[in-house]
């Protein structure tokens, strides 16, 4: 099984949008115009690729974005610096494979030398106790609830995991220069306008 984790192509899109809409009802929908906007706008926007097949992907922002998502405006509210993880959607049939883990671990990579801070949530109605601890078991801890959209909305868990790696970064590299110039260390090429300062790779946002 070859295993290949990459940041997103547009030629990726129309099986992703058709993956993240069969996920049910732990994964709120998007149409075309949606997927675009994090196509063009995520900080981190990555897919598991394997043998060729798309398996799954993950999309992250970090602070500071025009997003509209209650859950994001909520940590845009409190913190003055995360990365807040939209949506992981693994397909079906590679389940229990541990690309949930692996994308959890690639985007902690990912945030620990930009943020001090990991941010998600998990949806409380219907509950999902293995969804709530694998995130216990990767180190989120509850800094809130709230109700998504109107107190008829459903009911989530808001989750943060501190970064301590961070710390290091920013006195060694982000206050002197910014992060070394390495492939891995490079932000993701958008489709959209140039992006600000700020969203260069290893610079601290104001």
């Amino acid at each position: 099984m070859a295993l290949a984790i990459r940041d997103v192509s547009e030629h990726d899109l129309d099986a992703v949008l058709a993956l993240n809409n069969a996920a049910g009802r732990s994964i709120i929908a998007l149409d075309a115009a949606q997927l675009r906007y994090f196509f063009e706008r995520a900080d981190y926007f990555r897919v598991a690729e394997i043998d060729g097949h798309l398996a799954g992907f993950l999309i992250a922002l970090r602070e500071g974005g025009d997003y509209h998502s209650p859950n994001y405006r909520w940590f845009s509210e409190r913190y003055p610096a995360f990365a807040y993880i939209d949506r992981i959607v693994i397909a079906n049939a590679y389940r229990r494979h541990g690309l949930g883990r692996i994308f959890y671990c690639d985007v902690t990579s990912y945030a620990e030398v930009r943020v001090p801070l990991l941010a998600c949530e998990v949806f409380l109605e219907p509950r999902d106790d293995v969804v709530v601890l694998f995130h216990g078991t990767y180190g989120f801890q509850e800094v809130g609830q709230q109700r998504m959209g109107s107190k008829k909305g459903r009911q989530v868990s808001l989750l943060a995991k501190e970064l301590p790696s961070y710390a290091y970064v920013c006195t060694t590299w982000l206050e002197h220069g910014g992060l070394p110039d390495l492939p891995w260390l490079a932000e993701r090429l958008h489709s959209a306008p140039a992006a600000s300062p700020r969203r260069l790779a290893g610079e601290r946002r104001p």
